[in-house]
């Protein structure tokens, strides 16, 4: 017997209709739940979702991205980070004027396999094997910090250690020059630099270029505005920028003319000096190469200076 719809019916009692109602309610908002558990907290406007249109987001305002590798329907810890970090207030403010967000997400379902492959292409060009894992990239897509999984950190938490690693400027949108994060970063003088490597026990990292010379000048700021030379040396030293000439017959003329040998620094040229106290030269290298083998060069020193202490150590 072939039987239709308009040949079925059913009867239901008032009572009964009343209890299936009732169950169907409440089996629809706990679906309801569930699912809602897996919705990405944090998926809104402040967030881009393609990694193009970041960076250039990031090319044309001078902010770093923070990019987010989530997978929101089956990553338990990836929500609890949106919810205890980037739902809070005070991150929200901070990432409003400091970072563009990016948000790459890889969930189980609910995107286009075209989709997926861009997605996946971008964790592989960063390394990103772990979920949640969040990435600070300069506005050049250089990876200036990595932080995988969750451990439940509060929003403050989290942020102080992100902002440890914030490049030490960024270009101002539509202009030039440093800010306020660069002007606390890079000191003015040296007898400053001294000063601050006194209570942080670092090392002083001089970038030295002559007054009134321009192409020196560009050329030791586009330095300090690098992103990796910036996120590295704020780690590892105490930066400022100086001139190799001081008040005739000063102390910080005699140490500078120490740091630099006696030697008067050639026109258009920028010299690296780092140094413990402000007397005495422990390295130095020109500051007209690239960003990058200035730091593999500041890496290497830090890490023979290491090594000569553990041999120090290891002798008394």
């Amino acid at each position: 017997m072939l039987l239709t719809q308009a040949s079925v019916s059913i009867h239901v009692s008032p009572g009964l209709g009343r209890l299936f109602a009732s169950s169907s309610a409440r089996f629809l908002a706990a679906v309801l739940a569930v699912l809602g558990a897996f919705q990405p907290a944090v998926a809104s406007e402040e967030w881009l979702t393609n990694y193009r249109q970041a960076m250039d987001t990031a090319e044309s305002s001078g902010r770093p991205v923070l990019a987010l590798f989530t997978g929101s329907d089956w990553c338990p810890h990836c929500k609890t980070l949106e919810q205890n970090v980037f739902s809070a207030d005070v991150f929200r403010s901070w990432a409003s004027s400091n970072v563009v967000l990016l948000m790459i997400d890889l969930p189980q379902n609910g995107i286009s396999q075209a989709v997926r492959d861009e997605r996946s292409q971008v964790c592989i060009n960063y390394g990103v094997r772990t979920f949640p894992s969040v990435l600070l990239l300069g506005p050049d897509g250089k990876k200036l910090v990595a932080q995988t999984g969750y451990t439940g950190q509060s929003a403050d938490e989290w942020l102080a250690r992100i902002q440890e690693h914030m490049p030490a400027s960024q270009a101002v949108a539509g202009g030039t020059g440093r800010d306020k994060t660069a002007a606390a970063h890079v000191h003015e003088s040296l007898d400053e630099a001294v000063e601050k490597a006194r209570g942080v026990k670092r090392p002083i990292l001089l970038v030295v270029a002559r007054p009134g010379d321009n192409k020196a000048k560009s050329h030791s700021e586009s330095l300090i505005n690098d992103p990796e030379f910036g996120s590295f040396t704020r780690d590892h030293f105490v930066v400022a920028h100086v001139a190799p000439s001081a008040p005739s017959g000063s102390t910080t003329a005699q140490s500078l003319e120490n740091l630099l040998g006696g030697v008067e620094l050639p026109p258009e040229s920028v010299e690296l000096i780092v140094t413990d106290d402000g007397q005495t030269p422990l390295f130095s290298q020109s500051g007209a190469q690239p960003p990058a083998r200035i730091v593999n060069g500041l890496r290497r020193f830090l890490a023979a200076r290491q090594a000569a202490r553990f041999s120090d150590a290891a002798r008394r």
